[in-house]
């Protein structure tokens, strides 16, 4: 899909059609492809850097390994349940911090969630109101991260500060 978008000249379309796919298999190539897009067309959003290159790894990795970690607390549960009698509080303890530990990997790592201006143009505040200061206008296929949601408003990070734009002016790749 996003190959013909492409062919078409619908650079936004095709960066949606990219983003997806790279929310779901994550690879260096595909992520290197939307740069490029990106660059060509003077959008923001789209690093290059050894950063996003360690992050895209992570993310690669992130399901089988969260997945490895859930099976071994189960595991472990169990058995400390079944167990019970025999297992010193000690234990229980050490489940405990391992199961905070899981929870700081799902927490800390977990993949952002991202948009893509669709709408030409789109205006961003600083603040969730059409009377509030404008920031500046984002050009289609702007990447944006969500940081949050208030009514018909979505909190995102641009150039490093926080600014509201339109729910019907991005469209969230999860």
């Amino acid at each position: 899909m996003a190959a013909t978008q492409e062919s078409h000249n619908r650079s936004a379309s095709a960066l949606y059609y990219l983003s997806l796919y790279q929310a779901r298999y994550p690879t260096w190539a595909v992520w290197r492809k939307m740069v490029e897009m990106a660059q060509n067309r003077q959008l923001t959003g789209y690093p290059s850097t050894w950063q996003q290159q360690l992050m895209v790894s992570v993310r690669r990795y992130y399901p089988v390994v969260l997945q490895s970690l859930l099976t071994v607390a189960v595991v472990v549960g169990m058995l400390l349940l079944l167990r019970q009698r025999r297992v010193g509080r000690g234990w229980w303890v050490v489940y405990g911090c391992y199961l905070l530990l899981v929870g700081a990997f799902m927490e800390l790592l977990a993949p952002p969630t991202a948009g893509l201006v669709c709408q030409p143009h789109a205006a961003l505040m600083a603040a969730p109101s059409a009377a509030s200061d404008w920031l500046t206008t984002v050009a289609s296929g702007d990447r944006l991260l969500v940081r949050g949601k208030r009514d018909i408003w979505y909190q995102v990070v641009w150039r490093g500060r926080m600014a509201y734009i339109r729910q019907h002016d991005l469209l969230l790749v999860q």
